[in-house]
């Protein structure tokens, strides 16, 4: 392969022999083939969902080396991820042949990494230098904060990363900080924190990923003569995704494109959806006045869905104000079915009624990977989980683990398995410091060499060794606290049920606090999937009965090749598709995420807006959203406002279904969960409404009996899963 970084400035040469340029237009609809010939300055290609944007880029690449406007080592092609721009040099390839291999295609860090190794020793950075990942980055953030004697729990290091990646995701150095709000953080040390950091990096000969555009943009400023020689090199640039950029990403694409001008990006406003992870909405819309005389042209047919779904989508998407606008018609003409926006009574019933949807699609030869839930939040997943379990639907989570495989989950689950079995050692070594104790490693290789020597459990090993005063002061003093805590976790249990138990633990232990404190962008999600395992323990009698289900759920896992139901978040979404879409959760607090409104406030709305129209263009022929009149969130029961979004969804396009009695219709359907002893007013009221004798379902548990009535909970034994004790709400009558 050729290396464009390495060869020296030469004339175009002829055009290599290959297709025409034309015959590479061919099967492109008119907008897609003026962005494709549209090869002389700025342009930005609004590529809306479902408009060929792929196709579009590639041909665009192909055209310009088959009509000899540049050598394939003049033309620089950037992606978002390694598997974009490997299906781009593919599809090139495809069309043009090896010339493609030439071609400057990547990353954005991918493509840093080489001009800081070819170029970076002018500023002092190493042609061998170390790129860290994640845990090496965290773990010299905390060598550094160690070193400024910064207490750890006030201030976790994973946190104070996030500050540093936010300066570095806008373009700023340490000496450039200023004023900045993440300034005051760690009692208005966080520069001088980024300042030892980047110290520390340097001494290393290491670069972080943020390192990779903001060290190119200081090697750009510092010398001007390698910014012009890839200026002159670079007589094309293409970019995919740019609505997904942050500032730095962009300051660089700016830097390089002032040399010829001749810059083309593909993307969507009405999808930027990341600013969460520094993406900046504002790139995209402020392109024409970041590069003057800019043509702007609009891709507006769909090849994925129908009219109708279009319609709802494009309605909704206009009622943002920062968008440039464009229309989305669907390339068949094909209306198809109306949007279904279904109201149901509680979340467990829009699991069930979901699940259920979904059950008759699939009895309509509808294979069930081409269906997925798409909610708003990952704790929303468990519900979902649960009811495809407990009625043996295969299903797996996309990007990322199912809801008891969550390292959060997990670790809560090994403070209760602790709990209830002392000899646990795998649950021990998870949680001993978890969170830190100042229990190190060395210890806890110390207990377990004295338990295996004795043959004992790790608990009660250092139980011994504390005794003997075989370890260190502060490591002692340390695990004397934590077996101490679990002593009285114990005595807890004997008399609290689960809820009560898990609640005082992760709180007594600081676990949950752990999180709350924590800056990273996963970290509210964290807490937020803590809250929903605590709420859910409601189900559960005892602890034996939650542990023993917990591992059951683990032991079902379904190969890789099975035909399965998909459930993800709506940001995990972007990008793919599926026939059939459910959209749960359209509530007030939940879709638009309260969070985000709280935080960000208009700009958030507007965010949340957009992820609304992502999920709903992610649909080729059905969509299904759903919102509950009453929702146990965290175990509190809420009545909820439907979503906002719902008033922007266009009447025409959809179509309205109620369960009986919400929204002003009639009585509540037979076996329903009624708003008498629903928790529509919160928690209910002290008498269940049941009687011994009565004939129940539970959704995971299935059909049973009543035995015993006391207050809001009943001993029922059901037809397969034997006695139980189970709170009244959770149960409706057969």
């Amino acid at each position: 392969m050729t290396d464009p970084f390495a060869l020296d400035d030469r004339d175009a040469a002829p055009p290599p022999a290959g297709p025409s340029p034309e015959a590479l237009l061919a099967g492109l609809n008119p907008q897609q083939a003026e962005a494709v010939r549209a090869t002389e300055g700025p342009v930005l290609v609004l590529s809306g969902a479902g408009t060929g944007k792929t196709r579009v880029l590639t041909a665009r690449l192909a055209y310009l080396l088959a009509g000899g406007f540049a050598q394939p080592w003049q033309c620089l092609a950037v992606t978002f991820t390694n598997r974009a721009a490997r299906e781009m040099r593919e599809r090139v390839t495809a069309m043009i042949g090896d010339e493609a291999a030439s071609v400057a295609l990547g990353t954005f860090h991918a493509l840093g990494a080489r001009m800081l190794r070819r170029d970076g020793e002018r500023i002092g950075l190493s042609r061998d230098f170390t790129i860290l990942d994640a845990d090496d980055q965290l773990r010299l953030v905390k060598q550094v904060a160690a070193g400024m004697d910064l207490d750890p729990k006030r201030w976790p290091p994973q946190a104070i990363l996030a500050v540093i990646q936010r300066w570095k995701d806008r373009g700023v150095p340490p000496e450039r900080v200023g004023a900045d709000p993440g300034a005051e953080y760690a009692a208005g040390r966080a520069v001088a924190l980024y300042r030892a950091y980047q110290a520390e990096l340097a001494r290393l000969a290491a670069c972080d990923f943020g390192d990779l555009l903001l060290k190119c943009l200081e090697l750009f400023q510092a010398a001007p003569d390698v910014l012009e020689r890839y200026q002159r090199r670079f007589r094309y640039i293409l970019v995919d995704e740019y609505q997904d950029t942050n500032v730095a990403q962009s300051l660089w694409l700016k830097a390089l494109a002032m040399g010829h001008r001749n810059l083309c990006c593909v993307g969507d406003d009405d999808q930027s959806i990341y600013s969460w992870r520094g993406a900046e909405v504002g790139n995209i819309l402020r392109f024409s006045h970041d590069f003057p005389g800019a043509r702007i042209i609009r891709l507006e047919t769909n090849y994925r869905s129908t009219g109708h779904i279009l319609a709802a989508a494009a309605h909704l998407i206009s009622r943002n104000a920062d968008r440039l606008g464009k229309t989305l018609r669907p390339a068949s003409g094909e209306a198809g079915e109306k949007v279904k926006v279904r109201a149901v009574w509680t979340g467990d019933d829009e699991a069930r009624a979901v699940v259920e949807e979904a059950e008759a699609l699939q009895r309509r030869g509808v294979p069930l990977a081409e269906i997925a839930i798409l909610v708003r939040a990952g704790y929303q997943t468990r519900a979902f989980e649960e009811r495809l379990m407990s009625t043996g639907v295969p299903y797996r989570v996309v990007g990322g683990p199912r809801f008891y495989e969550r390292q959060e989950i997990r670790d809560a689950v090994a403070y209760l398995r602790l709990i209830r079995q002392p000899a646990d050692d795998l649950a021990f070594e998870r949680i001993v410091n978890l969170p830190r104790r100042g229990i190190g490693g060395a210890t806890v290789d110390q207990v377990r060499a004295a338990a295996r020597a004795a043959g004992a459990p790790m608990s009660r090993a250092a139980a011994r060794m504390i005794e003997q005063n075989a370890l260190p002061a502060r490591a002692r003093g340390a695990l004397s606290r934590f077996l101490s805590d679990l002593e009285g976790w114990r005595a807890l249990a004997a008399g609290a049920d689960p809820r009560t138990l898990l609640s005082e633990v992760l709180e007594a232990a600081g676990y949950l606090e752990m999180w709350r404190q924590d800056k990273s962008p996963d970290a509210p999600g964290r807490v937020e999937n803590l809250k929903e395992l605590i709420a859910a323990l409601d189900e559960f009698a005892d602890l034996a009965e939650f542990l023993e289900y917990v591992s059951l759920v683990m032991e079902n896992q379904t190969g890789d090749d099975a035909d399965r139901l998909s459930v993800m978040t709506l940001h995990a979404a972007k990008g793919l598709e599926f026939d059939h879409i459910f959209l749960p959760g359209w509530e007030d607090g939940v879709f638009p995420n309260q969070r985000a409104l709280d935080e960000t406030g208009a700009k958030g709305l507007e965010e949340e807006r957009r992820l609304a129209h992502v999920g709903l263009t992610r649909a080729r022929k059905g969509v299904v959203i759903t919102f509950a009149a009453a929702r146990r969130i965290y175990g509190q029961w809420q009545n909820n406002m439907p979503s906002r979004f719902l008033d922007d969804l266009p009447e025409a396009h959809i179509e309205r279904i109620s369960e009986s009695g919400i929204g002003g219709y009639a009585a509540p359907r037979a076996g329903a969960q009624r708003a008498e002893d629903a928790p529509f007013g919160g928690a209910g009221g002290d008498e269940s409404g049941y009687k011994r004798g009565d004939r129940i379902f539970h959704d995971k548990f299935g059909y049973g009996e009543i035995r015993a009535v006391d207050g809001n909970k009943l001993d029922i034994a059901f037809d397969k899963a034997g006695l139980k004790k189970v709170m009244a709400r959770f149960v409706a009558p057969a």
